[in-house]
């Protein structure tokens, strides 16, 4: 294994004296769930898109990875039953799970594994770890080994093969996953209601049948955060997943739920166009930096659930060193910055934010705070596929607020086309290092200098690392306490 890491109950129930024994011995026979997540995903391949919220409902259930991200980010067998690592760290010998077949009938193999990474590394491809994948050889031994061979030491390679970008693909099924997803896992997809529900069921010839306590499952998408607690409180949902923090004080008092409140991984940033005019300019940058009071952003848009954070790194990750002093919170120095960069004000400059509660809460303290140093934000408000089209996809944007949620993702960095525009020759030798180094001591030591190197070169404004919160019935047994990665893991869910 590798380690890595309509309002109901207080009214008229109330005055009921038996209606709460009554409820538990209902919910204790509940062979179903209905989940709310904040966004929709675009589609349900999750090697098609970089959404997030795609991996959200079908990564683990409908599709599945050689390995298995755990949720205290240790990596476990999925479809590969062991693994061997050659000594130079480039060649992996995995031994494939026999006897598993596809929700289509087709078997798994070692051909659907290449086919899989071979896809995920082409020149068509639209994965999000595309330049990963391509520098693979996927290798067929028998039905059941395949060996993998990287052009580079990635020390984070099994943890990648358990991310949703990793799903193993059966052929024939490939181009409709996006609409009709065929995977391995333990369920299937049932109906999609675009714009309110997707409906999972548990798939009877799956091998983890046996093991299944949730046979139906329904994910509802509630970005409004009232309707959110409206809809925990009518019982309409019986989990809310990363539901909108500022919720989280009524329902901790609330005896019919449960608040789980969740480490993670992820980065909040303002993102910045590198590649556009004044923002090329490092001053500039820095100056947007030290106008921004993190801790005014943690309170206004996360209701204080978030750490802050200096650079693109969390605490908790090996090697974390805090860099958030690089870049304190000064209006007087980002007005000097400004002046140095010869910036002539008001500077005008637009702000895309995606739909989510913590994006727009967020920006509104983000205009305010630039506005004393002469910059003018404009907002533009967008649904996530705009997001995901013109701000990620065609780079069209000046700021965004975003948050990163896969942990080892420093080698964004390094991708000439990502969509920050972010050019360092310099950072690009420093992470070549970074994976090749042998010893752990130095491994930590080059990635806090590359923590060190991105506080002071501000490609992006680092806020915090946020801290995710799940509200559910108190009787729902399962849910994972960290999290890694977005993963709603049915297969684990079950009711008392």
């Amino acid at each position: 294994m590798l380690n890595r890491r309509s309002v109901l109950a207080t009214g008229a129930l109330a005055t009921l004296p038996f209606a709460a024994p009554l409820s538990a011995l209902a919910q204790a026979k509940k062979n179903n769930i209905t989940l709310a997540l904040v966004l929709e995903p675009p589609g349900l391949d999750p090697t098609a898109g970089a959404a997030s919220s795609i991996a959200e409902i079908t990564l683990y259930n409908i599709y599945e990875t050689l390995t298995k991200i755990n949720p205290d980010g240790s990596v476990s067998p999925l479809l590969a039953e062991s693994w061997e690592v050659s000594p130079d760290l480039k060649t992996y010998t995995f031994k494939l799970r026999r006897g598993v077949k596809f929700q289509n009938g087709e078997p798994f193999n070692a051909q659907s594994v290449k086919f899989s990474f071979d896809r995920a590394g082409s020149d068509k491809s639209t994965n999000k770890d595309k330049r990963t994948f391509a520098g693979l050889s996927t290798n067929v031994v028998d039905e059941n080994t395949v060996v993998l061979i990287n052009s580079e030491i990635d020390p984070d390679l099994l943890f990648l093969l358990g991310q949703a970008t990793a799903i193993i693909t059966e052929p024939k099924s490939a181009p409709t996953n996006v609409t009709k997803p065929v995977g391995t896992g333990p369920y299937k997809l049932d109906a999609w209601a675009r714009g309110s529900s997707i409906t999972l069921s548990a798939w009877p010839e799956s091998r983890h049948v046996a093991k299944i306590k949730i046979q139906r499952a329904v994910f509802r998408f509630i970005p409004e955060p009232a309707a959110q607690v409206a809809s925990l409180l009518a019982g309409d949902v019986d989990a809310f997943v990363r539901i909108t923090p500022r919720s989280v004080a009524q329902f901790k008092a609330n005896p019919r739920f449960q608040t789980v409140i969740s480490g993670s991984r992820a980065k909040t940033i303002l993102a910045m166009n590198n590649a556009r005019k004044p923002l090329e300019d490092v001053r500039v940058r820095r100056a947007i930096a030290a106008a921004i009071d993190r801790k005014a952003i943690i309170q206004g848009a996360a209701d204080g659930l978030g750490v802050p954070i200096g650079s693109y790194y969390v605490p908790g990750a090996f090697g974390y060193i805090d860099t958030t002093g690089v870049n304190p919170y000064d209006v007087e120095k980002a007005k000097k910055l400004l002046a140095e960069a010869g910036v002539k004000l008001p500077l005008e400059l637009t702000m895309t934010l995606p739909p989510t509660p913590y994006a727009r809460q967020g920006g509104e303290i983000i205009i305010a705070e630039l506005a004393k140093i002469g910059i003018k934000v404009k907002t533009q408000n967008v649904e996530w596929a705009q997001w995901l089209s013109g701000t990620y996809g065609s780079k069209n944007y000046d700021l965004s607020i975003i948050s990163h949620v896969e942990p080892f993702d420093l080698n964004n960095y390094t991708k000439p086309d990502y969509y920050w525009g972010y050019q360092s020759p310099k950072f690009n030798a420093l992470y070549e290092k970074i994976k090749t180094a042998e010893r752990p001591a130095d491994r930590a030591r080059l990635l806090g200098d590359a923590q060190r190197m991105l506080a002071e070169e501000v490609p992006g404004v680092y806020l915090y690392q946020p801290q995710w919160v799940t509200v559910a019935n108190k009787n729902l047994r399962g849910l994972w306490k960290d999290m890694p990665v977005f993963v709603n893991d049915l297969s684990t869910m079950y009711w008392v």
